[in-house]
C-alpha cells in the first residue's frame, strides 16, 4: 500500500460527504479526489474516458478510500442531468461539486475558427453552468452545499489562449452571480484560479509551448517556481470545508504572485520557498522532467 495522502486537514473533515469532481481522471482532479477520499469523503469522479477514471478509482480503493466513476460529457446538457440524478439516487445526497474539467488549445486570435472558439467556450463555460444548475436544482436548493469552479489566471488577458480566457472570465463572473442568487439556499459558490501548475496537463502541449514557454515559466513567478497539484487541491478542499462557511463568491488565485506586479519590476532569485506536495502518487509532467534533472546536477 502507498503511504497516505499527507493532507493538512482533519482526517474526518469530510466524513460521509458525497462530492463530485469533474475531470477526475488526471491532473488536479485526480489529486483532489485522492485528498478528499483521504479525509473521509465518498467521491464521484467524472470524465469522458472510462479507462482513466477506472485507474484513479483503483488507486483510491487501494489506498482505502471510496470512489465511484461515471462517464459524462459535460458539454452535453442531457448527460449532465443524468449524471447528477444518478449520484443522488445512488448515494442519497450531494454535498459538494468541483467543476475541474476543461481544456483548450494554443492559438492566436486571428487563427481561431468559429468552431474552435465555440468548442472551448462550451467545454469551459457552458459545461460549468450545466453542472452548477443541475447540482442546485436537483439537490442543493433544498439542502445547501458547496460548489468550487475552476478558472485560470486571465486578469491580464490570455495571449495565445483567447478562447479559454474568455471562458474562464465568464466562469469567474458566473461564480459571483451564483453566490448572490443561491446564498438564500445555503449554497456557497467559489472558484480557484491556478497559475502554472506542475500537472499532467502540461504534457498535452507540443512545439514552442513545450520547448520554450513551459521551461521558462518559473522565472516569471515571484516565488520563482511552479505550483504543485497539492497546492491547488488544498485550496479547493478548504473552500468545500466547514472552515469556509462564510466565504462565497471569491476566486482564489493560486499562482505564486505571477498575476501581480509589472514587467518593469525585476524579479530576484527566491529563497525559503519549498513547495507543498502532499500527494503520495504525484509525478512530474514529462515536459519538465529534463528541467529538474538539469537543476539537480
Amino acid at each position: 500500500m502507498q503511504k497516505p495522502y499527507n493532507s493538512i486537514f482533519n482526517p474526518k473533515a469530510f466524513q460521509n460527504q458525497v462530492i463530485i469532481i469533474t475531470g477526475g481522471g488526471s491532473g488536479i482532479g485526480r489529486c483532489t479526489a485522492h485528498e478528499l477520499t483521504s479525509l473521509g469523503a465518498q467521491v464521484i469522479i467524472t470524465g469522458r474516458t472510462q479507462e482513466k477514471l477506472d485507474k484513479v478509482v483503483a488507486e483510491i480503493t487501494e489506498d482505502g478510500g471510496k470512489a465511484y466513476a461515471i462517464t459524462c460529457d459535460n458539454r452535453d446538457e442531457s448527460q449532465v442531468k443524468a449524471m447528477i440524478a444518478e449520484v443522488i439516487e445512488k448515494f442519497g445526497r450531494l454535498d459538494g461539486l468541483v467543476n475541474n474539467a476543461g481544456g483548450q488549445f494554443p492559438a492566436h486570435l486571428e487563427k481561431i475558427s468559429a468552431n474552435g472558439f465555440d468548442a472551448v467556450i462550451k467545454n469551459n463555460l457552458h459545461a460549468t453552468f450545466y453542472l452548477m444548475r443541475e447540482a442546485y436544482n436537483q439537490w442543493m436548493e433544498q439542502h445547501g452545499g458547496s460548489i468550487v469552479n475552476m478558472t485560470a489566471d486571465m486578469w491580464g488577458g490570455m495571449p495565445n489562449m483567447g478562447h479559454s480566457g474568455a471562458a474562464r472570465a465568464g466562469v469567474d463572473n458566473l461564480t459571483k452571480t451564483a453566490a448572490v442568487e443561491w446564498g438564500k439556499s445555503g449554497v456557497r459558490v467559489n472558484a480557484v484560479a491556478p497559475g502554472w501548475i506542475l500537472s499532467s496537463g502540461m504534457d498535452t502541449y507540443t512545439g514552442d509551448m513545450a520547448e520554450k514557454v513551459i521551461p521558462s515559466m518559473a522565472q516569471h513567478v515571484p516565488l520563482q517556481r511552479m505550483g504543485t497539484e497539492s497546492e491547488v487541491s488544498s485550496a479547493i478542499v478548504y473552500l468545500l470545508s466547514e472552515a469556509s462557511k462564510f466565504i462565497s463568491g471569491v476566486t482564489i488565485r493560486i499562482d505564486g504572485g505571477a498575476s501581480l506586479g509589472t514587467r518593469i519590476f525585476p524579479l530576484s532569485t527566491a529563497k525559503n520557498n519549498e513547495a507543498y506536495n502532499g500527494f503520495h502518487r504525484s509525478f512530474l509532467p514529462n515536459v519538465v522532467q529534463g528541467l529538474k534533472e538539469n537543476k539537480d546536477e
